[in-house]
């Protein structure tokens, strides 16, 4: 059974993380799931936005299933569970559509971590912040010691990954992390998705590829795709594409 859903409400698509009865923790199936999601929403050109929820439970996510981790061994936990969540939230985070995370109550360890891959969060006022791995005798995982540093930056993720002490959504909105508290964030994150569909999807994907560029985001990736986009316009590469099909010497206009 399904415990992240992708539901459509028309042009926007929600990400939403179901397993209450572990405070919406990530277990194994679950990072499949986003995956799988994940590569659908990159490939589906109708969807304009995506939202991320989770059911409603006393945390928006409390990380990662500790059962579904603690008996592997260290290979096992850092080449799998380590690295493909890794993997998995990079995806998030770099697709081309805008995200905006709906933190209905507090978001801890990989909770943070995927709340992060969005590009706005929006926080009720009675959710938390929290790195606390070291309780359990490990570290971030899943680019909270990364993603999350260019965010708020270096003393704030020492304050939670160091001593462990938890980030109030007031303070979260001053260091940058939330652009608002909502007494109702899910219905604030569709109302905020839904003014993408007055705008060119194409001038807000090309803007996110750009800022993912200038602050490191898959900037690699980021800047060979705007020079590919700029190139394909271009009369040298259908002069280009043709002599190839034609076996002929190309002329090209530079153009």
């Amino acid at each position: 059974m399904s415990a992240v859903h992708l539901i459509r409400h028309g042009k926007i698509a929600e990400i939403q993380l179901d397993n209450p009865a572990k405070l919406n923790a990530f277990n194994v199936e679950m990072l499949e799931q986003l995956d799988a999601h994940a590569d659908e929403l990159d490939r589906n050109t109708d969807i304009l936005g995506v939202i991320i929820t989770a059911a409603e439970a006393k945390a928006f996510c409390a990380g990662a299933d500790i059962l579904a981790w603690g008996d592997l061994e260290p290979w096992q936990f850092a080449r799998g569970w380590v690295r493909d969540g890794h993997r998995i939230f990079d995806k998030v985070a770099r697709l081309s559509k805008p995200t905006i995370c709906a933190l209905h109550a507090h978001a801890f360890g990989g909770g943070l971590e995927f709340a992060a891959t969005a590009d706005l969060r929006v926080m009720a006022s009675r959710a938390t912040l929290a790195l606390p791995e070291a309780s359990v005798g490990i570290v971030p995982g899943w680019s909270g010691t990364q993603r999350l540093i260019r965010l708020i930056g270096e003393p704030l993720v020492k304050e939670m990954a160091l001593f462990g002490r938890r980030i109030s959504a007031e303070r979260a909105v001053a260091s940058g992390f939330a652009s608002e508290i909502s007494d109702t964030p899910r219905e604030t994150a569709l109302q905020i998705a839904d003014s993408l569909t007055a705008k060119s999807p194409r001038a807000i994907e090309v803007a996110k590829y750009m800022i993912h560029a200038a602050v490191g985001e898959d900037r690699n990736a980021m800047i060979e795709t705007l020079g590919a986009g700029m190139i394909s316009q271009s009369a040298d590469r259908v002069e280009g594409v043709s002599a190839f099909r034609e076996k002929r010497p190309a002329d090209f206009s530079g153009t």
